[in-house]
């Protein structure tokens, strides 16, 4: 296979940070760096998130996937407040697929993907890396005003100015690979790179149960109804544990 980067043979391959939350979506992003022949370094927050069990799941999808190293960064943007995901809110559950979407959900944390990006840029400075991977969506996504191509362009602009590196050099790149895939896309994306999806967790209000390995998925909030409709799209079963009464589309009657 050639390499996309259009490098001699033989040549290092560079170094990139890739966020990795724990879920699906970031856990496809991981592999998609290593296709692309980088060396991924992946990079984690504990922010205050009422699912810190993603954490569990970033560190298997890291030695799953291949990654250098693992650094998990802890932040406290819930002392921001604003957010179901990092307070004691509710969080939306049971909408329909129509409703995902039409405005920005109480589970959008403020800022979060411009702090996440600031600190995967400092990483990346002191790694000597120029290529940051994260894994936004704007088409299956929950209203996130930070998953859309214009904030994307906005920080790499930024980027190119905000570190201690040369301007005139190589510029900092962020790369979305799923951004313009739908979740079933990113489903059947999984399979082709031989991800485990079945690694990561994506609910919003997991459940801790007795006798359970992991906590268990809800099946109700809009994580998990849009990972559930992508793998019932892509035709395949979700291999991770959920409630027992959590509606599985991607199961067949």
């Amino acid at each position: 296979m050639a390499d996309p980067n259009n490098r001699p043979p033989g040549a290092p391959r560079p170094p990139a940070v890739v966020l990795l939350s724990g879920g699906m979506d970031s856990a496809v992003v991981l592999a998609e760096a290593r296709a692309l022949g980088f060396v991924p370094h992946a990079l984690s927050f504990r922010y205050g998130q009422r699912h810190a069990v993603e954490l569990d799941a970033a560190a298997r999808i890291a030695v799953a996937g291949g990654a250098a190293a693992h650094l998990v960064v802890g932040l406290e943007l819930g002392a921001l407040g604003g957010s179901s995901l990092t307070a004691d809110q509710p969080v939306p559950k049971d909408r329909t697929r129509a409703e995902i979407g039409q405005k920005v959900p109480s589970t959008y944390v403020p800022a979060r993907n411009t702090v996440f990006l600031s600190v995967a840029l400092g990483w990346a400075e002191v790694l000597g890396a120029r290529d940051l991977f994260c894994g936004v969506n704007a088409i299956d996504t929950s209203g996130y005003p930070d998953c859309r191509p214009e904030f994307l362009a906005a920080f790499e602009a930024l980027a190119q100015v905000a570190t201690a590196a040369d301007p005139r050099g190589t510029p900092y790149r962020v790369h979305a690979p799923l951004l313009e895939l739908d979740k079933a896309a990113i489903v059947r994306r999984a399979t082709e790179l031989g991800v485990d999806l079945a690694l990561s967790h994506t609910c919003y209000d997991p459940v801790v149960a007795a006798g359970a390995t992991r906590p268990l998925a809800c099946g109700r909030c809009d994580a998990c109804t849009l990972r559930l409709e992508g793998f019932a799209r892509a035709g395949l079963v979700d291999g991770a544990p959920y409630v027992a009464d959590a509606p599985r589309p991607d199961r067949k009657p």
